[in-house]
C-alpha cells in the first residue's frame, strides 16, 4: 500500500498543479483546504467552491479546516507593513503548515505537503525550512515539471475561480 499524504491546498489552480506529480509517484492523497489567511469569508467560500469542484472532477477527498481569520490576523498583524514575500508570509506559511500537520496526525495520514510550492511567487526553499519542523512534512516542489503552468491550464479547462492575489488583505495592495 502506498503512503497516505494530506495535501494542504491554498486554492484550486495551485492544487491542479500538484495532482499529476502525486499520482505519478503512486501516492494516495486527499486535499486539506486550510485558508484562514483569506481576507473575507466571501473569498474563502469562492476558493472553497472551486476546490470542491476540482476534488469532484478528480475524485479526490476534500477536508476543510475552519475559517478563523481573526486568529490568523492576531498572528500576523504586527507584520502588516512587511512587503509581500517578507516575514509575514513566513508566519502565514507556518500557520497553514501547523494546521495541516495537526490534521494529518488526527486523521492518521502518514505525511503531508503543501500546494504553496507550485507558485512561482513563493520560495519552495523557505516553505521547506518552515515545514521541516513538523515530523510528517514532505518537501514536494510542485513548481518542477511545469506544475504552475499545468495547474493553470487545468483550472481554465474546468472553469475554476482563479484569483490574482495571495488572499490576505495585505497582499491585495500588491496585486
Amino acid at each position: 500500500m502506498s503512503k497516505r499524504l494530506l495535501l494542504h491546498i491554498c486554492c484550486a489552480p495551485c492544487a491542479c498543479g500538484c495532482i499529476d506529480q502525486l499520482r505519478e509517484a503512486d501516492v494516495e492523497f486527499a486535499f486539506y483546504f486550510s485558508n484562514s489567511n483569506l481576507n473575507s469569508l466571501a473569498e474563502f467560500e469562492k476558493r472553497l467552491e472551486a476546490a470542491g469542484k476540482l476534488a469532484a472532477a478528480e475524485n479526490i477527498e476534500l477536508f476543510i479546516d475552519d475559517y478563523d481569520h481573526t486568529a490568523w490576523l492576531e498572528r500576523t498583524a504586527a507584520l502588516a507593513d512587511e512587503p509581500e514575500r517578507g516575514q509575514r508570509c513566513g508566519i502565514c506559511f507556518d500557520w497553514s503548515l501547523s494546521r495541516t500537520a495537526l490534521a494529518a496526525e488526527q486523521m492518521k495520514f502518514d505525511c503531508f505537503a503543501t500546494s504553496l510550492t507550485v507558485s512561482p511567487h513563493k520560495s519552495s526553499r523557505r516553505i521547506f525550512e518552515i515545514g521541516s519542523k513538523y515530523e510528517r512534512f514532505e518537501a514536494w516542489d510542485f513548481k518542477k515539471r511545469d506544475g504552475f503552468l499545468k495547474g493553470n491550464r487545468r483550472a481554465k479547462e474546468l472553469n475554476l475561480y482563479r484569483q490574482n492575489y495571495c488572499g490576505c488583505e495585505f497582499s491585495i495592495r500588491n496585486s
